[in-house]
């Protein structure tokens, strides 16, 4: 049961994007020049000797700075972008206008494969983000095996290129806050046209995945990167959810240079080199992403056992289209391995309901401080026409939610190829 909008035009991403003007390739290199002033960087190019359009270009994703060093590497040609809806808030014209090919994060978008077609059929560079957002520990996030489709769909060039610094320069969880971080970009070709058309789906998938291994905690370790800033643990508690001492959720806080659990009380520092440290006791995870990486598979135990739910009320906030959010009151969602997603409200004298089955969201939309709406925790459950940001009246759970519907999906996935 949809949500009643009484009869209001939703957004129609289900459009061809433009040809970016000629113009506009100098304007953004020239903006992006002036953001990135101050800063320290590098764009490397391997492999790319006499490489021209077309192409497709696939980034990881770590902070909006991504978008400014891609202009500068694909500098002179004309790229189009896919950006998720929320891009879009407020600046519809401005988005269209620069070629930006909407979608809705981990929805089945039919119309995004033929965007994707004719950007390339037309000679220009496709971009795409294809971990879908911002990785929350400076490592790989998902993704998804429909990539080597594309690839082999499309028969082009694919170019690579890894952020380096851009994680720890911004954190999602803590990104008004930067920190003097070099900034170093390699964009790499990975496939060449023929290998795109000749390796097998599962050859294409196991390259790329391969290619997009990255870890910004271990590059600041090997460049000797210190992060003197006072603030650098501030919001890390977001993604170390869980204590590693006395297996407490939810309970882990952070301040200045410190992480600390309120529920026993054990603390770590967040050294300048980037690795954590007990002030008493054993130091279980010296390197962050092992700790993130451990409450992953705590995750997994629980579903495998049987034992993973998640019910909570709360506050919901819709973007039907894209010049406002609607504020649709609080609502009950529920996730579990059987169901998936559901979400169920009121609104306008009217009950909904929303329903993401588990093979139908293969990764979650996490903000840790969502700028459009409010300052606080959410997670976007997005269908094919809509997407409810969720503010759950729980304290941070929405990293647990992200491990929880990954590999949800995994298993589902898993039992689909079985058969």
């Amino acid at each position: 049961m949809d949500v009643n909008y009484k009869n209001q035009k939703r957004y129609k991403t289900a459009k061809y994007p433009i040809r970016q003007p000629w113009y506009l390739k100098w304007l953004i290199w020239i903006l992006s020049k002036i953001m990135l002033a101050g800063k320290k960087h590098k764009v490397e190019k391997i492999g790319m000797e006499g490489l021209k359009p077309p192409y497709m270009l696939l980034s990881n994703h770590m902070a909006f700075i991504d978008f400014e060093l891609i202009a500068l590497g694909t500098r002179p040609y004309r790229v189009n972008n896919v950006i998720n809806i929320d891009g879009y808030y407020r600046r519809p014209w401005l988005l269209t206008w620069i070629g930006g090919i909407c979608t809705r994060k981990f929805t089945t978008d039919f119309h995004l494969v033929k965007s994707i077609r004719k950007v390339l059929k037309r000679g220009d560079i496709l971009c795409m983000y294809p971990e879908a957002r911002y990785s929350p520990c400076g490592i790989t996030s998902y993704l998804p095996d429909s990539l080597g489709k594309l690839i082999k769909m499309n028969k082009v060039p694919v170019v690579v290129a890894i952020h380096h610094g851009n994680y720890l320069h911004a954190p999602c969880w803590n990104f008004r806050q930067k920190r003097r971080v070099p900034l170093y970009t390699e964009m790499k070709l990975l496939f060449t046209a023929e290998e795109a058309e000749n390796l097998s789906v599962d050859a294409l998938n196991a390259r790329l995945k391969e290619a997009f291994v990255y870890d910004d905690y271990k590059y600041q370790k090997e460049n000797g990167i210190r992060i003197t800033e006072p603030y650098r643990a501030e919001g890390m508690h977001k993604i170390l959810y869980k204590c590693p001492h006395c297996m407490t959720e939810s309970k882990m806080a952070s301040k200045g240079a410190e992480l600390y659990c309120e529920a026993c009380g054990k603390r770590w520092t967040l050294n300048e080199d980037g690795t954590l440290a007990a002030q008493e006791g054993e130091t279980e995870f010296s390197h962050v992403p092992d700790w993130f990486r451990w409450e992953r598979e705590e995750v997994k135990k629980e579903i495998e056992r049987g034992e993973y739910f998640f019910s909570d009320t709360v506050d919901v906030h819709s973007m039907p289209r894209c010049w406002n959010f609607e504020a649709l009151g609080t609502a009950t969602l529920t996730h579990d391995a059987e169901r998936g997603f559901v979400l169920s409200g009121h609104y306008r004298g009217q009950d909904y309901r929303i329903e993401r089955a588990p093979l139908q969201t293969n990764s979650l939309h996490v903000e840790y401080d969502f700028p459009h709406i409010k300052p606080y925790d959410c997670v976007d459950i997005s269908t094919e026409n809509d997407s409810f940001y969720c503010f759950p009246t729980k304290q941070n759970v929405v990293t647990k939610l992200a491990f929880a519907t990954e590999i949800i999906y995994e298993r589902a996935y898993a039992r689909v190829r079985k058969h």
